[in-house]
């Protein structure tokens, strides 16, 4: 469910026409959408691109075989 503060209701139904309620939410959940999406994908750049921390987890390739059994709970 979502909640909306009584004062964001108030100006939604006085600025925005109800017969374009979803469609305004669609648009907004959209943009905010490709902007995280869009944060997230820089994100995971910056760690791709960090060698600091990608010689750091190679280091750890050497645990890949170590002959612990992977245990299904």
């Amino acid at each position: 469910s979502v909640f909306l503060p009584d004062e964001l209701v108030v100006k939604m139904k006085i600025l925005i026409p109800q017969q374009e309620y979803s469609q305004f939410f669609i648009q907004l959940l959209e943009r905010e959408l490709q902007i995280r999406e869009a944060a997230l994908y820089q994100s995971a750049c910056e760690v791709e691109a960090d060698e600091s921390l990608n010689q750091e987890m190679s280091d750890w390739d050497v645990t890949i075989a170590d002959g612990i059994k992977h245990e299904s709970w």
